[in-house]
């Protein structure tokens, strides 16, 4: 699976070639140790090793790989680093729901609903980049709106790597077990009821209950790659 071109609009083309490369790491294609030529890729995307300079200087940024000269050596995702992942996310959300609890959401929970709708839409088709994206505006959705400008910060400087482990775990789970995607639209439906009544030991519960679910899922799909590289 390539990254998707829908999500690509407006990126400039070193932009493209990162999103293109982080996949590739994430999924596996690119494995631990493998050694990224500037040279190979300007090749391979038909362009000079100015953008690809750029692509690697933000896969650097992210920890997916160390710069050398003339290239990378490719570093991906241990179990830590997606464990250290879904740490911050989750005291993310933890934080900005507490912002909810106290205000009248029917604005929020009417586009979260409208996300959910598109995510069950997506499942209905199979199209895993539909059900990611929708997934991951769903998320998006809680930090933007709690206009937290530090947090609001750290998200933006995780949302492509969350946005690509959201893509490659779905294609995993679409192809190994898509029933389990029924029950995430199902939860995160009973988030946003949670919410719209301002309950906060349920919202508190349920994300907790999310984030433990969405490692276990992600532990078993997308990092699997990463432990046969080791055996």
């Amino acid at each position: 699976m390539k990254y998707p071109t829908t999500w690509l609009q407006g990126a400039s083309l070193g932009e493209r070639i990162a999103c293109e490369l982080r996949l590739q790491i994430i999924r596996g294609m690119q494995t631990p140790g493998t050694v990224l030529s500037e040279n190979q890729i300007a090749t391979d995307f038909g362009t000079s090793r100015s953008p690809v300079r750029e692509a690697m200087k933000v896969l650097s940024s992210e920890g997916l790989i160390r710069l050398e000269r003339m290239g990378a050596v490719v570093i991906g995702m241990t179990p830590d680093d997606m464990e250290e992942l879904f740490d911050v996310r989750m005291l993310i959300e933890h934080f900005v729901v507490q912002r909810y609890v106290h205000r009248d959401n029917t604005i929020l929970v009417n586009t979260l609903n409208q996300m959910i709708d598109k995510m069950e839409v997506a499942l209905k088709h199979r199209d895993i980049a539909e059900f990611s994206l929708q997934d991951f505006n769903f998320h998006e959705a809680l930090v933007l709106e709690a206009g937290h400008t530090r947090i609001l910060h750290t998200w933006n400087g995780m949302r492509q790597l969350i946005l690509t482990v959201m893509l490659a775990a779905t294609e995993q789970r679409f192809a190994s077990n898509i029933e389990e995607s029924q029950v995430t639209i199902h939860k995160h439906r009973t988030f946003a009821n949670a919410l719209k009544q301002g309950n906060d030991q349920e919202l508190s519960r349920l994300i907790e209950e999310h984030y433990r679910d969405t490692r276990n899922a992600v532990n078993d799909s997308v990092l699997s790659s990463y432990r046969k590289t080791l055996s």
